[in-house]
């Protein structure tokens, strides 16, 4: 256990002082949802009844469109919540770019919230955001300040990301920066308790690069985020972890994402959320769907509570919603038929390792945003394949040959002892490419197998 290597960590405080919170007094939208237990009230209800709450990848800019995806995904079979994801221009703060296309009738890949009138968006969540169906807004941004502004001005309360999930897999932004608009955003956000509120936050430290991280340290960078997000005044929390290439161990990294949030955050709200598989998609609908079941089954086995879908479609293009709808309802579907795993407590290999990496850098300081700053410039963290700045590039990881993911070369990762030192591995291109296609191959190669082998039209080759 480590919780109590970081007991000094409860009760931050407020975060009185912070100057941003009258920007948006008034708060426009929340006495429309008086009484609105919140996100995380929302799932935490559905896991008692026993239901996996599933949730779409979906954004429009077009506010009747997201407004009719909104409404499709509330009216889907299963327990679902709404996403509202925005677009990649209001992700790295091109505000201007946003509001032009805006004016000349141009679609974005996603919702662009900053932009759009506060009155449009309230419309467009009108009659449908509420107590039975709650919308969480999206959008990868290392800058996320304006972003949490808007939501909030508009009555939402939920949203994701984080320092560094949000900002190595995404651009060249320096993390040290990433970290101090995290920090405002947050601070920012946790001050809606003040009114009542209980806004959530969810990591995306669990899905760094989307593919080809070892598990370990996917699971330690999503607990030091949602510890960086308690810090900063939140209390209703979810920590993320992407399904990987091999099911028994990303079982193993589920249940030991579930122990140290357990050690981590014992005074929180906290649920662990599934994404489905985040790297090079299966181009068969057959082998798409069989691998978004496989994540349903890792939810609902390990006890997790949210689940984000993939489509058919992924491999193609952007999905419609008819297929988001179609998704949410095949995983729900295969999480009702699933029974849950127990966990039998012992020390995991990815346990250990994750633990590991959690201790040593909570060590470095007890400030987590510092913490892992100096993680990263000495090592403690890295990300293999990652080429951000930031990110020192000394680690490297390969697929065996059960399709487990392993440590190819440690760096200078806090691993020594808990890692053989003979597992050193010389990962050639060839092997590279591979391992980013494999999840592909396995899954179609399967369809093809069972006579379901066609491409979705329009497939990538």
């Amino acid at each position: 256990m480590i919780g109590g290597e970081v007991g000094g960590l409860g009760g931050f405080g407020e975060v009185a002082g912070f100057g941003g919170f009258g920007e948006v007094a008034g708060f426009g939208g929340f006495g429309e949802v008086a009484g609105f237990g919140g996100f995380g009230a929302f799932v935490r209800r559905a896991h008692r009844a026993g239901e996996l709450v599933v949730q779409p990848r979906m954004g429009m800019s077009d506010p009747e469109l997201m407004r009719a995806g909104l409404l499709a995904t509330k009216g889907a079979a299963g327990r679902t919540v709404g996403t509202v994801t925005l677009d990649s221009y209001t992700r790295v703060n091109d505000l201007e770019s946003a509001e032009l296309a805006l004016l000349e009738g141009v679609s974005l890949n996603g919702y662009p919230i900053v932009s759009h009138d506060p009155e449009t968006t309230r419309r467009v969540l009108d009659g449908i955001h509420g107590a039975d169906f709650p919308v969480q807004v999206r959008h990868g941004s290392a800058a996320p300040l304006d972003i949490f502004r808007a939501l909030m001005t508009v009555g939402l309360d939920a949203s994701e990301g984080g320092p560094v999930s949000y900002c190595l897999p995404y651009g060249r932004i320096p993390l040290r920066e990433s970290v101090e608009n995290w920090s405002r955003s947050c601070d920012l956000f946790s001050r809606l308790r003040e009114l009542g509120r209980d806004p959530h936050l969810e990591t995306f430290g669990g899905c760094m690069l989307g593919q080809l991280c070892p598990p370990s340290q996917l699971v330690a960078i999503s607990a030091l985020e949602a510890l960086f997000f308690y810090q900063h005044g939140l209390r209703s929390i979810s920590a993320s972890y992407a399904q990987q290439t091999h099911q028994g161990q990303d079982t193993e990294a589920v249940f030991a994402l579930r122990r140290l949030c357990a050690e981590l955050l014992p005074e929180a709200d906290w649920h662990v959320v599934i994404y489905a598989y985040m790297g090079v998609y299966p181009t068969t609908p057959h082998g798409a769907l069989t691998l978004l079941g496989d994540a349903a089954e890792l939810a609902a086995s390990t006890g997790s509570e949210r689940l984000i879908v993939k489509t058919v479609a992924e491999s193609v293009r952007i999905p419609t919603v008819a297929e988001n709808v179609s998704a949410l309802e095949h995983a729900a579907a295969r999480a009702a038929r699933t029974e849950r795993v127990a966990d039998d407590g012992a020390d995991s290999q990815t346990y250990a390792e994750a633990a590991a990496l959690v201790s040593a850098v909570l060590n470095l300081d007890p400030d987590v945003g510092r913490a892992m700053l100096l993680a990263f410039q000495r090592g403690y963290l890295d990300i293999p394949y990652c080429l951000h700045p930031d990110n020192q590039g000394r680690t490297r990881s390969y697929l065996d040959g059960e399709g487990r993911l392993r440590w190819a070369s440690i760096g200078r990762l806090p691993l020594a002892g808990v890692v053989e030192a003979g597992e050193s591995h010389t990962v050639t291109s060839g092997e590279l490419l591979g391992a980013l296609s494999y999840i592909r191959w396995k899954f179609d190669d399967e369809a093809i197998a069972a006579g379901q082998g066609h491409a979705l039209a329009g497939g990538a080759g």
